[in-house]
Parts: C-alpha cells; structure tokens; sequence
C-alpha cells in the first residue's frame, strides 16, 4: 500500500484530523508554548498536554502500521492499542478540565472530534476482522 493509498482510508483521515485538532489544544493550554520540550516541565498540565500529543501521534501510526501488515494478529493488536489511545484521550480531557482548563468548548470539540473517529475507528476494525479492507 502506498502513502497515497493510505490517505484513501477513511480511518486515517480521521486521526490526522484528530493530531491536528489535539496539537491545537495542547498548545494553547499548555503553560511551555514549545511542545517539543513539553516532557521536561513539571507542570501537570504540560504533562497531560504532552500525553495528548504523542498518543494523538501514535494512532495513524498505529493504522498505518495495520494498514501495511499482512498478519491479521498484528492487525488486530494495533486496533486494540488505538482503542487504549482513544481512552487514555478522553482522560487527558478530564484531566486538563480538572487543572482548571476554563475553555471547555474546546476539550468537547476534541470529544466530539473522538466521536467522529470513534465511529469510523469501528468500521475500520470490523474490515480487519473480516479479513477485507475498507
């Protein structure tokens, strides 16, 4: 499959909206304005924020990585950690709600942005389990 070719998967669609959306927020509620360097502050919110970005990173990864493979075992354990990351998001909401993030609309534009991906993420799955490619 090429790069092209992935950029036709609906699911990966998705997540690279759900990076951009999540790079967004992490950077205007993040109190270290460089994210590359948002794993080296001690503050909790940078923390989150950094958590965020690199599991918001990891999931096209993750579908590419499935995408690519040929062992539907290997398919289906990427699936299973994209399922994780998209929990563990959800929770950096909640977690950054609970810092004192007064711009909520924008953490429920991210939950709703999970949403969208949540349901195409389940189509997705399903074709792997079917052994077919959506």
């Amino acid at each position: 499959m090429s790069h092209n070719s992935l950029r036709s998967v609906p699911v990966y669609r998705k997540a690279l909206e759900l990076c951009i959306i999540s790079r967004e927020i992490a950077s205007y509620v993040s109190l270290n304005k460089d994210l590359l360097k948002l794993y080296k502050s001690n503050s909790l919110r940078d923390i989150i924020a950094d958590s965020l970005l690199t599991d918001a990173i990891l999931i096209p990864k993750k579908i590419a990585q499935a995408e690519y493979s040929n062992c539907p075992t290997e398919r289906l354990k990427s699936a299973t950690f994209i399922n994780i990351m998209i929990r563990n998001i959800n929770s950096y909401c909640t977690g950054l709600e609970h810092d004192g993030v007064k711009e909520k609309e924008y953490l429920n534009l991210l939950r709703q942005e999970v949403r969208s991906f949540r349901k195409s993420f389940k189509e997705w799955r399903k074709s792997l389990r079917n052994g077919g490619d959506l």
